[in-house]
């Protein structure tokens, strides 16, 4: 168990923030180093053609090293629509087959699917919510020989609910479907098992629980997909572009591994150090160490709202660093708002309010939320 890190972050006492899915915070470091990079872009005479490329470098082998990669299988990318975006221009969705997405499942890892499904004529399937929170049962039953891709998460965005990707991983390979994972409201707080999920794709934007800066992200592509096409043709992802004074002999080869499928101006000079210095200190706490006090911690919460009439999944159905309450009836009008005027923070996403915590929260940040929950119910 990993005590409250709040001296690490800028949150003062009287800050109950319990809202990282919504937006995670940077620690000091990583705003720090993102006030150095600011420093260093007015200084242009002092950024070289080699740091085009080996900070860039550095956040690729620190995102590969947290979920058992390699470097060679990562891409910078701004958002995780542009890595579902690489995917969707890779996978084949034709007459007949099938595209799997949840319910109320994040826009960004739909809208690509709809797309590449009125362009080739194949179709988009919902799976419905399961009455008893058990996602990945449901999902294993709507998987069949007309499904092409699956395009999931590993637990849902509203509540948490969580996904054995792993049994998932398996069931799709068996029917020759490809896995597209949107992880953006896991990676950093719960581990992953690459080697058994083998997913085709995985994407993560950083501003959440990789507590990193926003219009930042890595797309994971396994290695029989790395010689696919980008969606986009810029200088830096092809072969030689370390040469600044022969850029203009124009190559067709890219860079090796997943960088074919680098954004643009990936180099990002002012948040590529605010990315490490996030991922680094996510290293030194450990992910398998983040869920173990992100759950105790939730599990508590769970247990104290249970006594206000508010429910929740199982804890063995939903992701240990998240938290869904229900309401006997509809969620309290202006919930998020009165508990904001008490500086506690919280997010209603569909009919749960999401409780959200992280290492900077202590027990005063709890005791306040259910002062404030007290008087409202």
């Amino acid at each position: 168990m990993i005590p409250s890190q709040r001296h690490l972050f800028d949150i003062p006492d009287d800050i109950a923030y319990l809202n990282c899915a919504y937006m995670g915070p940077l620690p000091r470091a990583a705003r720090e180093a993102g006030e150095e990079a600011a420093g260093r872009k007015a200084r242009a005479w002092e950024i070289t053609p080699r740091d085009f490329f080996t900070e860039t470098e550095t956040a690729r082998d620190l995102f590969a090293a947290l979920i058992g990669a390699t470097a060679e299988d990562i891409a910078i990318v701004p958002a995780a629509s542009y890595g579902v975006a690489v995917a969707a221009a890779n996978l084949r969705l034709p007459p007949g087959r099938r595209a799997l997405v949840l319910a109320h499942q994040f826009p960004s890892n739909l809208f690509s699917w709809q797309d590449l499904a009125e362009r080739e004529g194949g179709e988009v399937v919902t799976v419905a919510r399961p009455e008893d929170g058990d996602w990945t049962r449901s999902i294993l039953q709507a998987i069949d020989e007309r499904t092409a891709i699956a395009a999931l998460p590993n637990c849902h965005w509203t509540d948490g609910g969580l996904i054995d990707l792993v049994r998932v991983g398996a069931r799709l390979r068996e029917v020759g479907a490809a896995l597209v994972i949107d992880a953006t409201q896991s990676l950093g707080a719960l581990p992953i098992d690459m080697r058994a999920v083998q997913p085709d794709f995985l994407v993560a934007a950083t501003y959440k629980w990789l507590l990193g800066p926003y219009s930042y992200g890595f797309l994971y592509v396994a290695p029989g997909r790395q010689d696919g096409r980008p969606i986009e043709q810029n200088w830096i992802a092809r072969g030689g572009s370390e040469d600044f004074a022969r850029l203009v002999d124009y190559r067709a080869d890219f860079q090796p591994g997943a960088r074919r499928f680098d954004v643009g101006e990936k180099a990002n000079f002012g948040l590529t150090p605010v990315a490490i210095a996030s991922l680094r200190q996510i290293h030194d706490w450990g992910v398998a160490e983040i869920q173990a006090t992100l759950r105790r911690r939730t599990d508590a919460i769970a247990a104290r709202a249970h006594n206000l009439g508010l429910t929740a999944a199982r804890a063995s159905l939903r992701a240990g660093h998240f938290l869904g309450l229900r309401f006997p009836g509809a969620v309290p009008e202006g919930l998020p708002e009165k508990l904001a005027q008490a500086r506690v923070y919280v997010s209603v996403r569909g009919p749960a309010m999401r409780i959200t915590p992280h290492l900077y929260n202590t027990d005063a940040d709890i005791d306040r939320l259910f002062e404030v929950l007290g008087a409202v119910l």
